[in-house]
């Protein structure tokens, strides 16, 4: 795709193809593909009406997958929650995906937006909570369009970089209380250095929403990684060592090589993460949900085993969570 419509709209360059090679994508899934439908100067208005008409079928499609998985009718869900940084309606996907898929006309929603690559593991703590509380199912879907925000022609380096890496996905996953087959949410657990909130930034602006990203978020992020999973693992008496499974949000191959340092992980311990990018690209808050997929679709983590979920974003935050298979 460099060369089909990145090169001309980042200005070309030895330097600007460096940097997009090198951000570990081989391929994208795109609800607009710029080689057809080029949006870098649409309105926000007019991409917001697009999102619209673009998550539906996919929001509808992803829930329905994770329900029947499941084994559950969609009159069965008690809440309903949709994380997404890159659109947004009133009324929301959350009621029109309910109301599609036929949930409860009592069904409780919750909308988490804006909180970007880690607001799957909040969101996942909320209607854990809820399915513990009430006893009843309740579905997470995180929803991310990022073709929808293609910016104008520039040679910015941080734009080629964001332009390299993000992909568009809907992932949903349903957590029923009780104790049946599956993985267990065993606790959630976040820090956010607020001295650092302009390394990562997500703005509205009249032509989309505009990524900006600073080459210092690898260093935040090994200042912080280590003693936020040492704190999570030892309030259940666990190290690093007793971790089978690490479903690490891919930000991109420095984020998952500084991760990998800092926790002194085995070579092949990222190897679902480096796939999910290279095969999706960044998909905002729906890729930790891909990852865990495709880990679980490997085997892990096995019967009675552990894995903990990173997720990165803006604040600098992160999110983690640590999950046990039964």
């Amino acid at each position: 795709m460099w060369n089909g419509f990145y090169a001309q709209h980042c200005g070309g360059g030895p330097l600007h193809e460096r940097l997009f090679r090198g951000a570990g994508v081989q391929q994208r899934h795109l609800a607009v593909n710029p080689l057809v439908e080029d949006v870098s100067q649409w309105s926000t208005g007019r991409r917001m009406r697009r999102y619209v008409t673009e998550a539906l079928p996919l929001g509808k499609e992803a829930v329905a997958a994770a329900l029947a998985d499941a084994g559950l009718a969609a009159d069965d869900v008690g809440m309903f929650a949709v994380a997404s940084c890159t659109g947004y309606a009133t009324p929301g996907i959350d009621i029109r995906t309910a109301a599609a898929l036929g949930m409860a006309a009592d069904v409780q929603r919750l909308v988490v937006g804006h909180m970007g690559c880690y607001a799957a593991v909040p969101a996942l703590g909320a209607v854990g909570d809820y399915a513990t509380a009430r006893g009843r199912p309740a579905v997470l879907l995180c929803l991310e369009l990022t073709s929808l925000h293609a910016q104008p022609p520039t040679d910015d380096t941080g734009q080629v970089v964001a332009h390299a890496l993000f992909g568009d996905a809907a992932a949903a996953v349903v957590v029923e209380p009780g104790r049946g087959a599956g993985l267990e949410l065993v606790d959630v657990a976040a820090v956010t250095d607020p001295g650092t909130a302009d390394h990562m930034t997500w703005d509205i602006t009249d032509l989309g929403f505009r990524m900006e990203l600073s080459a210092g978020v690898p260093a935040v992020l090994g200042r912080h990684v280590a003693p936020a999973v040492t704190r999570l693992l030892s309030r259940h008496g666990l190290q690093t060592s007793d971790v089978d499974a690490w479903a690490v949000h891919p930000g991109g191959p420095r984020i998952l090589d500084t991760v990998a340092e800092h926790l002194d992980l085995p070579s092949d311990a990222l190897d679902a993460s480096r796939r999910v990018l290279a095969e999706r690209g960044n998909c905002s808050s729906a890729t930790v949900l891909l990852v865990l997929d495709a880990l679980r679709s490997a085997g892990r983590p096995g019967a009675g085993a552990y894995a903990v979920v990173l997720a990165f974003g803006p604040g600098l935050t992160l999110y983690a969570a640590l999950l046990r298979a039964r």
